[in-house]
């Protein structure tokens, strides 16, 4: 073989071990994507208050455990436009929609919202984030 050729083979190789090389130890595809952040809105109109009580210090440690993080629980409210909340307001960040999610339907959740339905009236929406 010729040292032409010899030397051309040699950098065909070593172009082909640096493809593989790079491809092997890319970064899979989700790496570099964030995911945005849930919000767990919720309306709640506390009818029996004294049972209600149960609820919320049962559920606190609960949201916590799945990543949550109260950014609101009750206090002033305010209608600026349409008509006011029915009761008091709740905002529960999460990590993601499926943390929520994980939150809302897992047993320890599920064995305590039963008080939370006798003793008020709710809605609950969750709200995925903007993009990081």
């Amino acid at each position: 073989m010729s040292i032409q050729k010899s030397i051309g083979a040699a950098i065909l190789c070593a172009g082909l071990f640096m493809a593989a090389a790079c491809t092997t130890m890319a970064e899979p595809e989700t790496a570099g994507v964030l995911t945005p952040k849930a919000y767990l809105i919720a309306e709640i109109e506390v009818v029996n208050p004294e049972p209600y009580k149960e609820y919320v210090a049962a559920a606190g440690p609960i949201v916590a455990a799945y990543g949550g993080k109260y950014l609101v629980r009750g206090g002033a409210t305010e209608a600026l436009e349409g008509a006011p909340p029915a009761g008091r307001m709740v905002v529960v960040e999460f990590p993601s929609m499926a943390d929520a999610k994980r939150f809302y339907d897992s047993p320890e959740y599920t064995d305590v919202r039963q008080g939370r339905i006798e003793n008020a009236i709710s809605r609950f929406i969750l709200v995925e984030g903007p993009a990081p």
